[in-house]
């Protein structure tokens, strides 16, 4: 088939001759050239008939029993059209019936099982399809001290399941839609139908319907760039990624978009705020004395995770501003390598061990533990490149960097220190007023995907709001 005969047919529906469609079918999906595209003529009701299917995909229970009924059909019996057909004789829940072949080809290449009957000039898609998937287990970054131990997997339905078991409602809804020429990548919006921003969830389906890539390749972060329309310079998550479903159940329940992509065992939040990439889910596994504490403190570590260094850096050039009381922190020793060379050779070495922990096989993971604490800890000071309190400063930074469930906002702060001691280095004081400058212009000039202030509700300022953001309220007086 030419390549112009090719698109007039993608673009065309199917007829009722079965040799006719098996030959359009079987040239489109190239079904002798892929080894899994299963394809079986057998014997309907006295009529020929041919399914379709993707090794792997389909319970091989299931195509038995199927077969086992479609053969014991007689032929006094066979109806004269598939939707008769559907309705009276498929012994399973899951039935579609499709004509245009670009829908046929998307089911077909989905995992659904797919059947022609000559005479039908309609298809019957039966989903019997099984994905591959792996347990539901506790995710191994969002894990809680108390609360459920189940999270998000790589299958799509799985998911969903899991917000539908927290979620017993019928203004729930679980919206699908795909994106990608070549992927065709199943996405889910899920919200609460009279809770959510009627005009942000049209904005967020208009911006889906007009992605024009050929895949989503690397699934959410591929989407997340597609649907956040402003410049991407600023480095402060756009969106907050969670893998439990009782965080994402939470989110739906207070109004807000859940994204659901294919492929992935996270969900998107949107809108997202700083206050929401801060918040955890053991604030509410606590009691609220207890959570509102985790949460300041998650608040005041990520503001030190900034501060420190370069406020360090800067009392190291201005000795005079040191008190009295705190003489203790001045170097011991005069450093052989100036101090902003150790900060920025320390960064980009804790992140060369941070990659290199990932790539590390589990057997050498404690070697590995060992040989770097030794060279870090004891031969770098020893050996002049770096002052104990350089180290120390930045030991401290590294750790408090996991008090972030988000690696984005770890990261942003991060660069944002980074930039800060530059300018400390450089132009001393009004340096480091620069770079705190740059810091909060950067989180004042971000903008939350539906356009809103990125640290609302301190910006615009709202009072009650701001206190239920910062501190963990009853569940009762949260709501009202």
């Amino acid at each position: 088939m030419k390549k112009n005969d090719k698109v007039k047919f993608y673009e065309s529906k199917m007829n009722s001759s079965l040799e006719s469609n098996m030959s359009y079918l079987n040239d489109m999906l190239a079904v002798d050239e892929n080894f899994d595209l299963v394809y079986r003529v057998i014997e309907i009701g006295g009529k020929k008939a041919c399914m379709y299917f993707i090794d792997g995909f389909c319970k091989d229970d299931m195509m038995q029993k199927l077969l086992q009924y479609f053969i014991a059909i007689k032929p006094e019996e066979m109806p004269e059209t598939a939707h008769e057909m559907s309705k009276a004789f498929m012994p399973t829940v899951e039935v579609d019936l499709k004509s245009e072949w670009k829908e046929i080809e998307k089911f077909i290449l989905s995992g659904v099982f797919a059947l022609f009957v000559d005479g039908f000039d309609t298809c019957i898609l039966i989903d019997a399809r099984t994905y591959p998937s792996r347990s539901v287990s506790e995710p191994e970054k969002d894990k809680t001290m108390r609360g459920s131990k189940d999270g998000f997997v790589e299958t799509l339905v799985f998911n969903t399941a899991l917000i539908r078991r927290r979620i017993r409602s019928n203004d729930l809804r679980m919206e699908i839609v795909s994106a990608g020429k070549s992927s065709k990548t199943d996405i889910v919006l899920c919200y609460m139908e009279t809770r959510v921003d009627k005009e942000f969830l049209q904005k967020i389906r208009k911006r889906i319907s007009e992605i024009k890539v050929d895949s989503l390749t690397m699934n959410q972060e591929s989407l997340a760039e597609c649907l956040y329309q402003r410049a991407w310079i600023n480095p402060f998550p756009k969106f907050k990624f969670t893998e439990r479903p009782d965080t994402a159940s939470a989110q739906i329940l207070e109004g807000n978009i859940i994204i659901l992509v294919d492929n992935s065992p996270s969900a998107m939040i949107a809108p997202t705020s700083i206050f929401d990439v801060v918040e955890e889910a053991d604030d509410y596994y606590f009691p609220p004395v207890t959570g509102s504490y985790l949460r300041l403190a998650r608040f005041l570590i990520a503001l030190l995770t900034f501060f420190l260094t370069p406020t360090f850096l800067l009392l190291m050039m201005y000795p005079q501003w040191i008190p009295s009381s705190f003489e203790f922190i001045m170097l011991k020793e005069s450093p052989n390598i100036p101090i902003i060379w150790q900060f920025l050779m320390l960064e980009l070495a804790i992140d060369g061990l941070r990659l290199a922990a990932v790539n590390t096989p589990s057997m050498l993971s404690t070697p590995f533990s060992v040989m770097a604490a030794l060279v870090f800890g004891e031969f770098s000071v020893k050996s002049g490149w770096f002052s104990s309190e350089v180290m120390l400063y930045m030991v401290f930074v590294t750790i408090a960097n996991y008090t972030q469930a988000s690696y984005e906002l770890a990261y942003a702060m991060k660069f944002m220190r980074i930039i800060a001691l530059v300018l400390t280095a450089i132009f001393g004081v009004y340096g480091y007023i620069a770079g705190v400058g740059f810091f909060l212009l950067a989180i004042v000039n971000n903008k939350t995907i539906s356009g809103q202030s990125y640290i609302y509700p301190l910006l615009p300022l709202n009072l009650k709001q701001l206190g239920k953001r910062l501190l963990r309220l009853r569940l009762t007086e949260a709501r009202k």
